[in-house]
């Protein structure tokens, strides 16, 4: 739809300058509403940029557009995944949202752009105005280390920083207001489309509505409508323990019921999962602190609620970073805690952190806090967890299936365990509600072409998506050969989905699966043991035009298996390790190697 800007003509009652100021305004103010291309020219372009690993910077990022486009401008948004240095420089201004995975990694596919603005003589970007956000998780020790890399070395080519960057832990949401808002303020001081503050006697005015989508598919949005914010109370249908009694890990198959919801996903999409903590943790917290539960405090979704439910439902209370430490050290002035703030005690701080909780301050430091609504300051919001749907939208309609590591350890004297894994384990019944919505991942989807072959490795509860992808590929008819890589530590104890993985061996579903248990032989074999034994038939598939994927832990699994692609690339091709290292990039180019890490 194209709206002409409306203007006042000449004759009207007002002085010339009253008048140019009236049409001033209602260009800004129109700027918003759709117009046609000879009035999109007059608009500023921005580009907006997203390195994203599992979709929430490409999320944040679209969002961004949306609200560029409502304020007259013209964003382009683009994944950095091809995306070249010379195009950046060419740009006058790009906001780019820039995800950290694993040891301080870029997102797959994001390397070699990165690399290009790494050569020693690359061009300046003097020219260019830009701001970072960059994501990531406390509980790494590399911390939004791209978003870190990219934005210094965008300030080292000369280019000019809009706003200081964030680095922003797993709660996205309020940290990524506060960087828009500043952003989108910094941005129309300069724009075009800013009007000067009105002559002595016009009124102040408002823009106008802007026109709805009355034409959106209801179908689509009631999809949509379930979100982090507003997630689906799904049923759960089935819990089921995927490994052996003597096992001396727990893994859990999940399944909720999402018929007559409007909800749906695609195989290799995410669940996420709004947990509650440990109702025994939240009372000790409470003692610790000598309150009732009932002190009512702030609350985001409530406006206000007890302490008790905040710290059930809405308060991290399991993990500690440096934020909390600094509030709860300052708070109660406690030397030993401020002394392992200091910046050359980092590593150290890490160490602290890295299996305490809020408890553990509580009771190494106690007496600090004497106002309730202290507690809630200090702590940041429960964060969601994902989960890779382990099923297929056509083989299992109107549910939703996860695969879940039961996290369980021992620290300092105290039993501890993941929020959510032990959530589902030990305080989730059949029938009972849980609140969960879908996080896509468009990086991760099956291959365009029905026929084309697939390589899987999914050790451990990785093999969720695979799972999934062969029910899909398998209801719909494909007719590409399936290769599986499954590894786990026993093959008696913990053999996740056995039946069902020889099932579709013995019919030929599977056309190729190989197992390894570390722990069933004389010395340890792994997946990638398992991909050199193959290297011959995994590099004539590879010839064949197979896609490989990878779903998994980043930091060791996913690193040795992209080094042993590239060894049975450089062995079997006959080329140089760089040769074989650009082989392996094109794959990702080509969409034909994909990664599902964390």
């Amino acid at each position: 739809m194209s709206v002409a800007v409306p203007y006042i003509p000449e004759d009207a009652p007002f002085t010339s300058e009253q008048r140019a100021w009236l049409n001033g305004l209602l260009a800004g103010m129109f700027s918003s509403v759709p117009r046609d291309s000879a009035a999109q020219e007059t608009g500023q372009r921005i580009a907006v940029l997203y390195a994203s690993q599992s979709g929430v910077a490409e999320g944040l990022a679209r969002k961004l557009a949306k609200e560029l486009k409502a304020q007259g401008y013209i964003p382009s948004v683009s994944t950095l995944v091809g995306y070249t240095a010379a195009s950046l420089a060419a740009e006058s201004c790009a906001l780019i949202l820039a995800s950290t995975y694993g040891d301080g990694d870029a997102p797959d596919g994001v390397e070699p752009f990165y690399e290009q603005l790494c050569l020693e003589r690359f061009p300046r970007m003097d020219k260019l105005s830009y701001a970072v956000f960059a994501l990531g998780d406390r509980h790494y020790e590399h911390f939004c280390e791209f978003g870190k890399n990219l934005d210094a070395k965008l300030a080292a080519l000369g280019g000019n920083r809009l706003a200081d960057r964030i680095d922003c832990d797993v709660d996205v949401d309020e940290p990524f207001a506060q960087w828009k808002a500043f952003i989108l303020a910094r941005l129309n001081e300069d724009s075009p489309w800013q009007s000067p503050r009105p002559p002595v006697g016009m009124p102040e005015l408002k823009p106008p509505a802007l026109p709805t989508d009355a034409g959106a598919d209801p179908k689509r949005q009631a999809a949509r409508a379930f979100t982090r914010d507003q997630p689906l109370l799904a049923a759960v249908i089935d819990k089921r323990s995927l490994t052996h009694l003597a096992s001396t890990k727990s893994t859990l198959h999940v399944a909720f019921s999402i018929e007559g919801t409007g909800m749906s996903y695609e195989a290799g999409d995410a669940c996420g999962v709004i947990p509650a903590n440990d109702q025994n943790l939240v009372a000790e917290i409470l003692q610790k602190l000598r309150f009732n539960g009932n002190e009512r405090v702030s609350s985001a979704k409530e406006g206000t609620t007890t302490l008790y439910d905040a710290l059930v439902h809405e308060r991290e209370i399991t993990r500690l970073n440096r934020k909390i430490m600094q509030g709860y050290a300052e708070r109660g002035d406690c030397a030993q805690l401020l002394d392992l703030l200091k910046p050359e005690h980092q590593t150290a701080l890490e160490a602290y952190a890295y299996d305490r909780g809020f408890i553990d301050l509580l009771i190494e430091f106690p007496e600090v806090i004497g106002d309730p609504e202290d507690v809630v300051t200090l702590l940041p919001k429960l964060a969601p967890r994902l989960y890779s749907i382990s099923s297929s939208p056509a083989a299992h309609a109107g549910q939703i299936h996860t695969t879940v590591a039961v996290v369980r350890f021992v620290a300092h004297n105290r039993h501890r365990g993941g929020v959510c894994s032990t959530f589902f384990a030990d305080r989730t019944s059949i029938e009972d509600r849980l609140p969960i919505y879908i996080q896509p991942n468009k990086r991760f989807k099956l291959p365009a072409n029905p026929d084309a072959p697939m390589i899987m490795i999914g050790p451990g509860t990785g093999i969720a998506p695979f799972r999934g992808f062969l029910h899909e590929r398998r209801a719909l008819g494909h007719k590409g050969k399936n290769w599986l890589f499954f590894g786990e530590r026993s093959s008696a104890t913990d053999y996740l989905y056995r039946e069902e993985l020889e099932s579709m061996q013995a019919d030929g579903h599977l056309t190729s699966f190989d197992t390894a248990f570390s722990r069933d032989n004389g010395h340890k074999i792994y997946v990638q043991d398992r991909m050199l034994e193959r290297a011959p038939q995994f590099w004539n598939w590879l010839q064949e035009g197979a896609s490989v994927y990878v779903c998994g832990d980043a930091s060791r699994m996913a690193k040795d298996v992209h080094a042993t692609l590239c060894r049975i690339t450089r062995e079997q091709g006959a080329m140089s390790a760089p040769a074989a290292e650009e082989y392996v990039g094109a794959l990702q180019e080509q969409h034909r190697y994909h990664r599902d890490v964390y």
